[in-house]
């Protein structure tokens, strides 16, 4: 006989599949209130129960056994104990080949693939398993599950740019930390997210109240957690335009984390406090080198795909920022652009600086033309600071351009737009 929980599991899984409300499949023979309990686990279903449900929704008895989870299984010990992408591939494709996998297994599995999709960059590939991942969370009803799943897909879509949808998964996932009293640690990474992405959004108010709640949070821990929320707070401060209080955040961050905690993490704090040194104005140009030159030995062993992505262009940046123009060329086009894993937001800064570079490179129709474009792109994803960073630009390259050499560059009449917010990029 069928076992429960996972009769229920496959009993609920096939009557949503067709569209079945429990009224309509438990029909005159059976009581909505028993088919709710056996679809629960409450109840173990007996052999008439089983024939009759079977009827009502069309399929063998045999679809209530207990899956073949074998090649899934296999796939998935060789995979955690090797860690490498050929056995990764496998249990993608033990997973094609197993439908029916149990959703406590499906969802090892799937957790185990978005991670290395987030290593690689992979962001596409990455929201497409934890679309399959948020689907798994909901058959297996735990709370937990259901707020890991959004708040990975909630970071996955920021850094893809797709703001209103990163929005409603973070929402979701702290909805859920909050209604169910996670633990801390999920309650932390769900306001993260939310933190992140209401920043993205350009809702700083509200990121700056979430992120005073996760630095409380984690106040007194010395793990990942505190260093991430102290991160978060500084970037939220840095948009709302205290550059001096982000800048000590994220020092007090890097003095508190051991790199022995994680190394990984040792590593982005580096880059993100090298990356902040570049936007202050003027720039910190020697401690943005200094925090490069730190983190760069690391890397080599730790390092991800992404990561050492992300050390390239924040080299670009540098150079660009030295007046290294040659240099900053030279190392941008040793990115491969259509295989870059950024974020949605450095990827637009690097866009930007290619266009600086080929203005300064005397292709000012070009460079001025698709610093419009992109400025416009980035206004329709409502990442509203991001586009006032560009407009900015424009303005100040067509400013230079009509002071230094009126005569020779091509004079382009232009209005700054009004952003969503009612104000006008400057």
């Amino acid at each position: 006989m069928v076992e429960q929980p996972a009769f229920g599991r496959r009993l609920r899984k096939l009557r949503k599949e067709r569209g079945l409300s429990q009224v309509s499949v438990a029909g005159d023979g059976m009581s909505t209130g028993y088919l709710s309990r056996l679809e629960s686990g409450a109840r173990q279903p007996t052999a008439r129960a089983v024939a009759y449900l079977a009827e009502r929704l069309r399929v063998d008895p045999s679809e209530f056994d207990e899956p073949t989870d074998g090649p899934v299984v296999q796939a998935l010990t060789l995979a955690i104990s090797a860690d490498n992408d050929e056995d990764l591939q496998e249990v993608a494709a033990a997973l094609e080949r197993s439908p029916s996998a149990d959703p406590a297994l499906r969802w090892q599995a799937l957790w185990l693939l978005s991670g290395a999709a987030a290593r690689r960059g992979a962001r596409a590939e990455e929201v497409m398993i934890l679309e399959q991942l948020e689907a798994t969370a909901e058959e297996l009803m735990l709370p937990e599950l259901r707020c890991r799943a959004r708040t990975r897909l909630a970071r996955s879509l920021r850094s893809l740019g797709e703001i209103p949808r990163a929005l409603e998964a973070a929402q979701e996932a702290y909805q859920l930390a909050r209604d169910h009293r996670l633990s801390v640690r999920d309650t932390g990474l769900a306001l993260l997210a939310l933190v992140s992405v209401e920043a993205e959004a350009s809702q700083l108010a509200s990121a700056r109240a979430h992120a005073d709640e996760l630095v409380a949070l984690a106040e007194g821990r010395a793990d990942m957690l505190r260093a991430e929320a102290l991160w978060a707070a500084a970037t939220v401060i840095f948009r709302q335009g205290d550059p001096e209080a982000a800048r000590l955040l994220l020092e007090q961050a890097m003095k508190e984390f051991d790199s022995h905690a994680d190394l990984v993490l040792w590593i982005r704090l580096r880059l993100a406090a090298a990356s902040l040194h570049l936007q202050l104005s003027p720039p910190w140009l020697t401690e943005c080198r200094r925090r490069l030159d730190e983190a760069e030995p690391a890397l080599g062993l730790v390092g991800t795909p992404v990561m050492r992505q992300e050390m390239l262009t924040l080299r670009v940046h540098l150079a660009f920022a030295e007046g290294r123009y040659a240099e900053a060329r030279a190392a941008h086009d040793e990115l491969v652009v259509d295989e870059l894993g950024l974020t949605y937001r450095d990827r637009i800064r690097l866009d930007i600086l290619h266009n600086r570079l080929l203005i300064l490179e005397n292709q000012d129709q070009l460079g001025i033309r698709q610093l419009r474009q992109l400025g416009e792109q980035v206004q329709r994803t409502s990442n509203i600071d991001l586009a006032a960073e560009i407009w900015r630009v424009l303005a100040e390259t067509l400013a230079a351009a009509r002071g230094d050499d009126a005569e020779t560059r091509p004079e382009v009449e232009w209005q700054a737009p009004q952003l969503k917010d009612g104000r006008a990029a400057r």
